[in-house]
């Protein structure tokens, strides 16, 4: 058994107060990159040295079998190996197979891999022509709705509510679909991993003897990334707990970046006041980047509804952040590739660099850049660009069509044959597998412009793509990591190339409302924080070469650009106010007056903003006092924009300071909650 002593004298000051804190509630507001797995593991492991915590009454629980796997290996290293810790599926799916037996008498329900069958025969029942894009789609939104706890009943009402899409699918018949796929999978005697959630909550809920059992077992929780808890892991976790209060959470808002799956931060945000009690430490020494990189970050969220803790770097400076505008997407890709090039030739080994994109279908000129160098490289998180299934049987199609009539024109070619697969020229409007597809195929059309710009024909064009296919198939063992600024989640390299950074593609297109474009905000934010040493950021003037050079950058850079580079990019005066929602320049007074263009969406909550106007106006009249002298109109849409759930939240908006806070705190704080 280690060394107590010995195991705080490992931690920072504010690690040591998350350790020593060993009976809840505690929560831990953990920064990018300051420790926090160290600290919860020290923790439990403390916990367990000084007799506090019997290791086998400790559950630990997290989302990724990866990150459960590292949490084990460190409390095995610090004596505490007999502690139980799991993702939230694989503890439930632990408990079910013992209780289950015992309480129905029947086996378990069969755990299905892939939910596409069963999806397919659901639609099939409603007369839903599917593609296997489309039944992709369908599957995501099952589970999102099923996380959600949204009943397929109530599905239709509650996507219009939420804003959820399925493609072009209605929503009434997207629930139908969610409703027949429940009945065929119940029918098979099947489960998803949705249902082990649901079916161990609904046991525990059920039946007090397995109840009482399941916490006679487990007397201490404690939840790694508890921004991600969806709706059912909360209520599942609330269930384990059976009323006690022996958790300790910690995670990052700053992170959240899967609301779009359920994810909901409000747990960990609102975490004080569902337990009074609770003792709140933040984790702010970043030991993983340097202070360029970490300044870098603090100023992406600084003031923003995103704004989570203030990380203080803790290495020694590194070189300045780099922002470069390239006049292409394909010049943009060779600039990386040469940059890893130099960075390897001065040591860098390739693993430690990646290339992070917005979407998969961006990785196809990366890849072609790094493999005309010799560069190796591994694609995480999806196939290869010439691996992908849209990909692979679109250039069979296109070398069919080249047999059949080599003089053929190749862009007419290339877009009847895309066309008969399903391209349009507009992109899809909703997210997911659909979108993702439209983007591959967008990508050889994008190509076959390139190279018909050039004088190629369509014989020529074919045997380019079988060029390219064949030379990106090259196994790699040690190669540079290009991956999506999802995939990257949890992930560090020491020189990080953040691409694609313009407007449109980050914030992606589809971001439509103010609370997507800030997790657009906050997804960017992810990517600098996994650099610890270069960060390279880019955007592209045009999408092809010789296109025309009408894009922005990125409009979250704008903090981070020299004003010169700025106003230069973004065609606008020196000084224009620019609309909160969209980043374009406001013309007329009234738009400046009120921040954001007529037809533009309010960054904040208006609905809580009328709110918090109508308790001002009760305020500032009990008090004779002019409403502005209670909050200004610009301190109420920040409040609304934020939606602060404790005093120290409430502190942190502008326009409001320490005699405004003891005076109104309380009262704001309530019309919030009452919002919520």
């Amino acid at each position: 058994m280690a060394d107590p002593v010995a195991l705080l004298d490992a931690l920072d000051p504010e690690q040591r107060k998350v350790a020593e804190a060993l009976r809840g509630p505690v929560r831990v507001l953990a920064g990018a990159g300051t420790g926090k797995t160290r600290a919860i593991t020290h923790r439990i492991a403390y916990g367990v040295a000084t007799g506090v915590y019997a290791p086998t009454e400790v559950l630990a629980v997290t989302f990724t079998t990866r990150a459960a796997g590292e949490m084990r290996s460190r409390l095995r290293q610090m004596g505490a190996g007999a502690v139980q810790a799991r993702t939230f599926h694989s503890a439930a799916l632990r408990q079910l197979r013992y209780f289950w037996p015992h309480v129905h008498g029947t086996e378990l329900p069969t755990l299905t891999e892939s939910k596409l069958g069963l999806v397919a025969a659901a639609a099939r029942r409603h007369r839903l022509q599917a593609d296997q894009a489309l039944l992709r789609d369908l599957a995501s939104e099952i589970e999102w709705a099923k996380v959600s706890n949204v009943h397929p009943d109530d599905y239709a009402k509650q996507a219009a509510r939420r804003g959820r899409q399925v493609n072009n699918a209605d929503p009434e018949v997207v629930g139908r679909v969610f409703g027949a796929y429940e009945e065929v999978k119940r029918s098979q005697g099947r489960m998803d991993m949705e249902d082990v959630l649901l079916l161990n909550a609904a046991l525990l809920e059920d039946n007090e003897a397995v109840a009482a059992q399941v916490r006679r077992q487990y007397k201490w929780f404690v939840v790694d990334e508890f921004q991600d808890v969806s709706p059912i892991q909360s209520a599942l976790l609330d269930l384990w707990l059976g009323g006690r209060d022996e958790i300790c959470v910690v995670g990052d808002p700053a992170q959240t970046i899967y609301s779009f799956a359920g994810a909901n931060a409000d747990y960990l945000r609102q975490f004080p006041k569902k337990f009074p009690r609770a003792v709140s430490v933040e984790l702010v020494r970043n030991y993983r980047s340097t202070p360029q990189v970490v300044a870098a970050a603090n100023t992406l969220l600084e003031g923003t509804a995103s704004q989570g803790v203030q990380l203080r770097a803790q290495r020694p400076a590194g070189p300045e952040v780099e922002l470069r505008e390239r006049p292409d997407e394909v010049a943009e890709a060779e600039a990386v590739a040469a940059h890893a090039e130099r960075l390897h030739a001065d040591g860098r080994p390739w693993s430690e660099m990646a290339v992070l994109f917005r979407i998969n279908a961006q990785s196809e000129n990366f890849e072609e850049a790094l493999t005309a160098r010799s560069i190796p490289y591994v694609v995480r998180g999806a196939a290869r660009f010439f691996d992908r299934p849209e990909v692979r049987e679109a250039v069979t199609r296109i070398r069919g069509a080249a047999r059949a009539d080599e003089s053929a024109d190749l862009l007419e070619t290339v877009h009847a044959t895309l066309a008969g697969m399903g391209w349009t020229q507009q992109p899809p409007t909703a997210r997911g597998q659909t979108r993702d597809r439209w983007e591959s195929w967008q990508a050889l059309i994008d190509q076959a412009g390139e190279f018909a710009a050039a004088g190629g024909g369509l014989a020529a064009f074919v045997d380019e793509l079988d060029r390219r296919a064949a030379e990106q198939h090259a196994p790699v063992a040690d190669g540079v990591t290009l991956a999506t600024f999802h995939a990257a989640k949890g992930l560090e390299w020491d020189s990080v190339f953040l691409c694609g950074l313009q407007d449109g593609t980050l914030p992606i297109t589809y971001a439509d409302t103010p609370a997507a474009v800030e997790e657009e905000r906050r997804l960017l934010y992810v990517g600098v924080t996994r650099a610890r040493v270069d960060l390279i950021c880019s955007w592209a003037a045009a999408r092809q070469p010789g296109g025309r050079a009408g894009r922005r950058p990125s409009r979250f850079l704008a903090p981070l650009l020299p004003q010169d580079q700025l106003h230069s990019r973004s065609a606008s005066p020196r000084g224009a106010r620019m609309c909160k929602s969209c980043g374009q320049p406001l013309a007329s007074a009234t738009e400046k007056k009120r921040g954001r263009h007529e037809g533009c969406p309010a960054p904040y909550d208006e609905e809580l903003f009328a709110r918090l106007k109508a308790w001002r106006k009760e305020t500032a009249d009990a008090i004779s006092k002019p409403a502005f002298v209670v909050f200004t109109d610009a301190t109420l849409e920040a409040i609304a924009e934020r939606r602060p759930g404790s005093l120290d939240d409430l502190l942190r908006v502008s326009g409001v300071g320490r005699s405004k806070l003891d005076a109104y705190g309380a009262d704001v704080l309530a019309v919030v909650a009452e919002s919520a």
